[in-house]
């Protein structure tokens, strides 16, 4: 399945955070990764994050759907270190 998983951590977890979702998918902005997974991958990156994130403080979502070609992902502007996508840029 592809999914999308974005975050909003405290400061004092971002770090850590960050290297575990870029062990399962790929950074397309600085809280912000994408890729495909299967379910199993999915749970094993779900029960890391818990051991590390807050639940009052912080807040990780995923977005999930069959598969990456159901995406309609439309990108505005460009950033330079980003390789270029398969995606509308406008």
């Amino acid at each position: 399945m592809y999914v999308l998983g974005v975050y909003d951590i405290n400061v004092k977890r971002v770090s850590k955070v960050k290297k575990i979702f870029s062990r399962y998918l790929f950074r397309v902005q600085n809280s912000t990764f994408e890729g495909d997974l299967t379910k199993a991958q999915l749970k094993s990156l779900q029960l890391h994050l818990k051991k590390i994130i807050v639940p009052n403080e912080d807040q990780v979502i995923f977005f999930t759907v069959r598969s990456e070609e159901l995406v309609e992902k439309i990108c505005m502007g460009e950033r330079e270190s980003s390789p270029p996508s398969p995606t509308n840029i406008i």
